[in-house]
């Protein structure tokens, strides 16, 4: 691997952050292609790439899901939502199908920063799942929801929230 490329890499991990505040200016429709696209090439156990997404574009819908969760001026004032789930029947393994939805979810907000879109991951409105299926118009059944992630491009100046030192994540090294 280049260095060029572990720079950029670390640049975009290390610069990431929860952007809570948009500008009223909706993305691209093949933007958000675009960091969808980088979702899907996340690792998941057997390949079976269980994610699905629902975009969701209509001020209607967003205000729906925003009675849902406790974030809802996040939800309202996002140009755009995106809805990660788990398609039941691809699914092999809860724990580990979760995990790969969260390296999905990762790689998508990865891209979009890298595109000068921010993003902020909202899981609060899982606890609201059959609520958000009906809003949605999907089957009770089919779909196991993950995750929403607010889309758009950032108007919020706060700074990245710190980390702990390094050393407090360590165990044990053997």
């Amino acid at each position: 691997m280049s260095e060029d490329l572990a720079g950029c890499v670390f640049k975009a991990i290390e610069g990431r952050r929860s952007i809570r505040k948009f500008l009223p200016k909706v993305p691209e429709r093949e933007l958000i292609y675009k960091i969808l696209s980088a979702g899907i090439w996340a690792p998941s156990g057997h390949n079976n790439q269980p994610w699905r997404f629902v975009i969701v574009w209509s001020q209607e819908i967003k205000d729906k899901l925003a009675e849902l969760t406790i974030y809802s001026k996040l939800v309202k004032g996002a140009p755009l939502l995106i809805g990660v789930f788990l398609e039941k029947k691809a699914m092999y393994h809860q724990i580990k199908d979760h995990q790969s939805a969260g390296a999905c979810i990762q790689n998508i907000m990865l891209a979009a920063h890298s595109l000068g879109l921010g993003t902020c991951w909202l899981g609060e409105i899982v606890n609201k799942e059959e609520k958000v299926k009906e809003v949605l118009g999907l089957p009770k059944d089919e779909f196991e929801l993950c995750a929403f992630l607010a889309v758009g491009y950032p108007d919020d100046k706060s700074k990245r929230a710190g980390r702990k030192p390094f050393s407090s994540f360590i165990l044990k090294e053997l």
